[in-house]
């Protein structure tokens, strides 16, 4: 009877501590859970931030502005504009 109780408590104290083994590991993972969802809000908040950006530099009038004074581009006299129209297609 001794050896069965000693054996009982043995398998006892096995499974108590694969029990606080496997509780210590989900908490971990927990943490680990909320930081990388943490990460990943602030790189949503980061993309929306760059999207916003690139709105803002890609807008006609920046572009505009950057060819004319920078780039020391105009728009071209109507008589230099020529339209070079497809030839037409021959039926069949």
């Amino acid at each position: 009877m001794l050896k069965v109780n000693l054996a009982l408590a043995l398998v006892l104290l096995a499974c108590a501590m694969s029990v606080v083994s496997a509780r210590h590991t989900a908490r971990q993972l927990f943490v680990t859970l909320q930081q990388e969802q943490s990460r990943a809000r602030e790189l949503d908040i980061e993309w929306g931030r760059l999207l916003l950006e690139q709105s803002t530099w890609a807008m006609h009038t920046r572009v505009e502005v950057v060819a004319r004074h920078q780039l020391q581009m105009s728009v071209p006299d109507p008589a230099r504009i020529h339209l070079i129209r497809p030839a037409r297609e021959e039926a069949r």
